[in-house]
């Protein structure tokens, strides 16, 4: 039998209801079920992280982590209805306090081996899968979609991609439109012009040799030297090649390469977006280059830049300010674009001095 306050605070839920009642929405919701079940519940909590995200990318971190540090409070820690509780999501956000209440909570990261191949398909399953349907593009698919590792578990597939390929039998981005890639895409964009150099040897199929820290910062996400490649690897982006102790430091350091084709067509992609606005003359330019044409190259340069700093800037170093974040990001754009005719590398060392960009 409901009572009258719980009847009362039943019909108050909404999208318009206030923070208060909407982070006693989940424990109310258990005590009714506990109540009318006499069991205690089981909460399953997918993605929790992709909201932070979204508040990352879009300005409202601090009111959504103060929202998120009470939600939790009373679903999982003052919830004496709770048996046990599941939560996932890319990115553990300890430090920034949310689960500063909490206690009792086991931690699964990508460097470990319980669960690791729950996470994915095996290469057994996925041949086995392919077997039964009669495909035999076997080399391929493995190209396109292995690469995950979980601990010590390597040639993890991605489910979702495997099972749009059972279906369509085409080899395509189905991973592209994920909950990560805003957040990626700005840290990326508005990153430092190493983060640039870094992400074009990655996509000519390098590897970058880095300490990881599977605590994600968001508020340092932006500063901290090595953070944006954390985030990669929980995200998937990023599979561990190899990795080592530092015998000086005492930690492990990475070897880190992109995961699979899939995912290096999806930055393509992401890149390639950057530039692809109806007034920016990026295409003029590539033209002009390929051309010889330096004058047109110098007047759709100056259009490009005027057209797209703003789009590189992070708010707190303007591009007009730190303008390497934008040249660097269009290098990415011309690896991308010329990558079957030329090899791109910028800002290397050469005689006597760094060259900007070369084409060979």
């Amino acid at each position: 039998i409901m009572e009258d306050a719980d009847r009362d605070f039943f019909k108050r839920i909404s999208v318009d209801m206030g923070d208060v009642e909407a982070s006693l929405a989940i424990h109310n919701l258990a005590k009714y079920l506990s109540r009318y079940y006499n069991k205690k519940v089981i909460i399953l909590l997918d993605e929790y992280d992709t909201p932070m995200q979204e508040a990352y990318v879009d300005g409202f971190w601090e009111e959504l982590v103060a929202f998120t540090r009470s939600l939790f409070n009373s679903t999982f820690k003052t919830n004496p209805w709770l048996e046990r509780a599941i939560m996932t999501g890319i990115t553990r956000v300890s430090k920034e306090s949310i689960f500063s209440d909490l206690n009792n909570l086991e931690v699964v990261t990508t460097t470990s081996d319980k669960y690791a191949t729950s996470f994915g398909f095996t290469e057994t399953e996925v041949f086995a899968a392919m077997d039964e349907y009669g495909y035999e593009e076997k080399k391929e698919v493995k190209r396109w979609y292995d690469g995950f590792v979980f601990g010590t578990y390597r040639d993890i597939y991605n489910p979702w991609s495997i099972l749009n390929y059972l279906s369509k039998r085409q080899f395509r981005t189905y991973w592209a439109n994920t909950s990560s890639n805003g957040l990626v895409g700005k840290l990326i964009r508005e990153g430092s012009p190493e983060v640039k150099e870094i992400m074009e040897d990655l996509l000519q199929g390098k590897v970058l040799r880095t300490q990881i820290d599977e605590q994600i910062v968001f508020s340092q996400l932006g500063q901290k030297r090595g953070a944006i490649w954390s985030l990669l690897l929980a995200s998937g982006y990023l599979k561990v090649e190899k990795y080592e102790l530092d015998p000086h430091k005492g930690r492990p350091e990475y070897e880190l390469a992109l995961t699979n084709k899939e995912v290096r067509l999806m930055f393509e992609d992401m890149i390639g977006d950057w530039f692809a606005g109806d007034d920016v003359p990026y295409n003029e330019f590539i033209k002009a280059l390929l051309l010889g044409d330096v004058k047109a190259m110098n007047a759709y340069m100056n259009r490009v830049a005027l057209n797209t700093f703003s789009f590189f800037d992070t708010g707190k170093k303007p591009s007009e300010a730190d303008p390497e974040r934008f040249y660097h990001g269009f290098v990415l754009g011309l690896l991308v674009d010329l990558r079957e005719r030329y090899t791109v590398t910028s800002n290397r060392e050469s005689g006597f001095g760094r060259y900007d960009v070369l084409l060979e």
